[in-house]
Formats: C-alpha cells, structure tokens, sequence
C-alpha cells in the first residue's frame, strides 16, 4: 500500500514502466507458454509427456491436444497480463508519484492469477490446472508421488521451482512492500523487506523441497525389496548434495549484502567474496554435471564418452546411442547453453559488468535467462526418461535408475 511513501532517487524507468508485479507475473505467464512448447515438440518427438508424469490420456479424438489446451490457458493469462499492464499505464502516465499510487493495480493482476488456476472453467485446462494445484501442495512441503503415482511429474515441477526462486522472493517482496505501511509495491524493490533473512530464505525453499524428495527416495530404496538391484540409494544422496550446494552461495551472498548495507559499515572482504566465488563455482560445476550425466543421460563425462566398438555401443562423442533429437550438434549446443547460463553469476567479478547487478533491468533478465534453461532442460530430461522407460520395458523405472539406462535396444529408432 502506498502510504506515505517518497519516490526516491533510485526509481528507475524500467520499475516505472514495468514493476515487480507485472514481472513476477510476466515470467509465470511465459512458463505456461515454455510448457505448451514442451508438450508439443516432444509429442513430434514421439515422446509422451503426458503418459511419463502419470497424467490421463485424452479419451476422445474430439479433446483438444495437451499442449493446445495449455495454450488456451496461456492465451487467457495473456490476455489478462496485457490489460492490467495497459491500463495501469494510462492511469499513472510514468509519472512516479501515481506508480506508487497505483500500486493495487498489479497486486489485483496477480491475485487475478492466481485465482484463475482455482476457477472452475471446464475449456480452460480445468484437469490440468487441478493436476498442478495437487501437485504443487504434495512439493511445497518437499513431498514426492510414488513411481506408479506420477512421481516424475512431481520431480519435474520441483526442479522448475529451483529455477523460480528468485521469481518466488520477488513475489515476496512485492507482497511485503504492498502491506508495508510506508512502502509501494510499485516503489523501486527493497530486498530487505520482512528483514535481511527473509527474501533468501524464500528463495532457499525450492531446493530445500527438492533436497527433502531426495532423501525421501533414498529412504525408500533403502526399504525397497528390490534393494539389491537398485543399489543402496546413495545416488539420491548425492543428487541430494547438489541441492545443499545451494544454501552456502545464499548464506555468503546474504554476508555481503549485509556488509554492503551496513552504513560506516566494515570494509568489502575480499576473504568474504572468494568463498562466496567459490562456493557459487562449485554449486555451478557439479549441477552442470549433474545434468550431462545423471538428467540427461550423457556419456561427456563418463569413460564412455567415445562409444565403444560394437554397433550397441556406437554414439557420437559425449552422447548416447539413442537420441529423440537427430541432431548431435543440438546435444552439444546444449550443453554449452546450460554451462553459460548456469555461470551468469560470474558478472560479479567482473568490474565493468559488476554495476549491473544492482539495476533491475539486468536482474530480470538473469531471471528469464534462468527460466529459458530449465525450459530448455525439460526437453532432454523427459527424453532421457522416456529412453530409460522404453529401454527396460516392464521393470517400472524410475529415478532408482538415474543416470543408467540399458543398452538393449539402443540401435532401434524412436
């Protein structure tokens, strides 16, 4: 809420023009559009998508397809997005006194939002929005399905969440700054808002959710009858690692921005910034392995990255035998993509791009570059699946298995 609120000088024109309300609801909106796009050119792929996360087939030839109806959905939100936008700039003309005025306007756009997910609107993806809504109540407290249950699925959205937590504490922020007395959500964003532990621990909670569904699946290996085939589970634990990874980048960035804001505070600590570096190096290297290795079921990184002599151990360099995607040279782009974009964080240590972490505009855009590679992700890691299913036909795989897949039928075409 407004109140009494002074526009101080650093409003700049990108929070003029589009504040953290429309934002937040700008890269959810885009999420909605990169899953249809999932759906469909995995479908051209003759992957299933929908048979992997356990979601029900289609049972008329009359239904829409999957990604048309997430289209549909995308579309309504769209449209809603472009109206609340539009409308608050007329009333406000970029003048910033009435942003700060103004600021119901996009706080009654994402409650608009989010209420449309509840609605009950049977043409607008009514099972699907009903399907995310449990499944997003069993994750947000680091629940996971059982493999026949749609237990993939659950892993798919937790991992986009990782990708959305930054997303999630500006939501937060928004909120708090529009219930806070003096503040704006339309204001120039205060991170600090709720206090200086607040907005990191909100973005911690992805993968602290998806560190607890790694133990989870580690505990159920270890009572699992099968045990003896499946391993001893500590794959789980060391995909559960790769999310722990996370919390020292926040504890020691939380340092910094600490030290940072402290008026006739103590001086920057290079010893402060090196761990910080280092820790984020780490978090960066082993996700980025994790990936090639264990989502995606690529040999890079492994012994048998040159194939093997035989026609079932032939693949290209760093890759695998059976690939949706024609293309080798996708697969490499790819990885180099995931690479860049996972060390967006090195513009910190660069003294000309290092200014640009304090302006809004650029913050968002790490935060689309952010969800551009989990959208780019989802391809190779529901292919990856989709090869593990059809590649041991009837032994009901999941992610016990992760990062083996039989070689059976690795000649065969998709």
């Amino acid at each position: 809420m407004a109140g009494d609120h002074k526009v101080g000088q650093d409003f700049d024109l990108f929070s003029l023009t589009f504040p953290l309300p429309y934002r937040v609801g700008f890269i959810l909106i885009l999420g909605v559009w990169g899953w249809g796009v999932n759906l469909q050119y995995l479908e051209r792929a003759k992957i299933n998508t929908p048979s992997l996360i356990q979601y029900p087939s289609r049972s008329s030839p009359t239904q829409p397809p999957h990604h048309l109806s997430t289209y549909r959905l995308a579309t309504v939100l769209s449209i809603l997005f472009a109206f609340s936008l539009t409308t608050f700039w007329l009333f406000t003309r970029g003048v910033p006194d009435l942003v700060v005025r103004y600021d119901w306007m996009p706080m009654t756009f994402l409650a608009a939002l989010a209420a449309l997910f509840f609605a009950p609107l049977r043409d607008l993806a009514r099972n699907g929005r009903r399907r995310l809504l449990t499944s997003l109540r069993r994750v947000s407290i680091g629940g996971i399905a059982e493999a026949n249950d749609g237990k993939f699925g659950d892993i798919l959205l937790a991992d986009a969440l990782t990708s959305y937590g930054k997303v999630l504490g500006d939501l937060f922020v928004a909120v708090c700054m529009f219930f806070s007395p003096s503040a704006s959500a339309t204001a120039a964003p205060n991170r600090s808002c709720g206090g200086l532990l607040a907005v990191p621990l909100v973005v911690a909670i992805p993968s602290a959710i998806r560190l607890r569904q790694c133990l989870i699946e580690y505990l159920r290996v270890k009572r699992a009858p099968y045990r003896e085939s499946s391993g001893w589970g500590g794959q789980h634990l060391a995909n559960a690692a790769k999310y722990a990874t996370t919390f020292p980048v926040l504890v020691l960035a939380t340092l910094q921005r600490h030290r940072s804001l402290a008026a006739g505070g103590p001086p920057p600590s290079p010893a402060l910034d090196a761990a910080w570096a280092a820790a984020a190096l780490l978090n960066s290297l082993y996700s980025l392995w994790w990936d090639v290795t264990k989502d995606w079921d690529l040999t890079l990184f492994s012994p048998a990255r040159r194939g093997g002599t035989s026609l079932r151990e032939q693949h290209p360099y760093g890759l695998r035998g059976r690939l949706a995607f024609r293309q080798p040279v996708v697969y490499y782009a790819v990885i180099a993509l995931d690479l860049v974009l996972r060390c967006t964080w090195a513009t910190r240590l660069s003294g000309r791009l290092a200014p640009l972490n304090d302006r809004e505009g650029f913050l968002f855009l790490l935060q689309l570059l952010e969800v551009f590679r989990r959208w780019v992700w989802i391809f190779f890691r529901v292919e990856a699946e989709f090869i593990r299913n059809s590649s041991s036909a009837g032994l009901g795989v999941d992610d016990i298995l992760l990062g083996d897949y039989k070689e059976d039928s690795e000649d065969d075409d998709l």
